[in-house]
């Protein structure tokens, strides 16, 4: 069994239009909002092996608040590709983790994340599949798990969503 966790990166501050998308840094309600939901993944034992990461300045922050409360010793790898990445590309990436992983998390941007999340999905409790279809929103984690014994046979459709958590639905 094979378990991926989506993880949007937290709010992030349009406070000064001069600054590149790339570089726009976590705002106080993403810095308040990515730490709560690092202790709720600790609360549920999610321990990724690896973790591939947007090298921009929210997505990097966003990791820099969770890790801390991450169990175990993740292997980060940041990558240019996952920078606003399509969900095709995303898959892509997620189908070339070696088998030996077992948990991988990524943290990205929308709307890749959401697409992809949609589309690996294709069970899971009718509140979270709602809430899913709805929206992904900041800080956003669905853990998505598949029957496949290596990446390259993750599927769309054929994952179970284990879990879709808000940094709202936390309240």
């Amino acid at each position: 069994m094979l378990t991926l966790s989506l993880l949007r990166h937290a709010k992030s501050s349009w406070a000064n239009p001069r600054i590149d998308d790339f570089e726009r840094p976590l705002n106080e309600r993403g810095e308040d909002a990515a730490p709560r939901m690092a202790a709720f993944m600790a609360r549920r034992g999610i321990a990724p092996e690896l973790i591939l990461c947007s090298p921009a300045v929210r997505t990097r922050q966003t990791l820099e608040l969770v890790l801390p409360h991450l169990p175990g010793n993740p292997k980060v790898v940041y990558e240019d590709v996952l920078y606003l990445a399509a969900a095709s590309a995303l898959l892509k990436r997620v189908c070339k983790v070696a088998a030996k992983v077992r948990h991988t998390m990524a943290i990205g941007h929308a709307p890749g994340l959401h697409t992809l999340a949609q589309e690996l999905a294709g069970a899971g409790t009718r509140e979270d599949m709602q809430a899913l279809a709805e929206k992904f929103p900041t800080a956003g984690l669905a853990v998505i798990v598949f029957a496949a014994r290596t990446w390259a046979g993750v599927n769309r459709g054929a994952g179970r969503l284990e879990l879709f958590m808000t940094p709202k639905r936390l309240t």
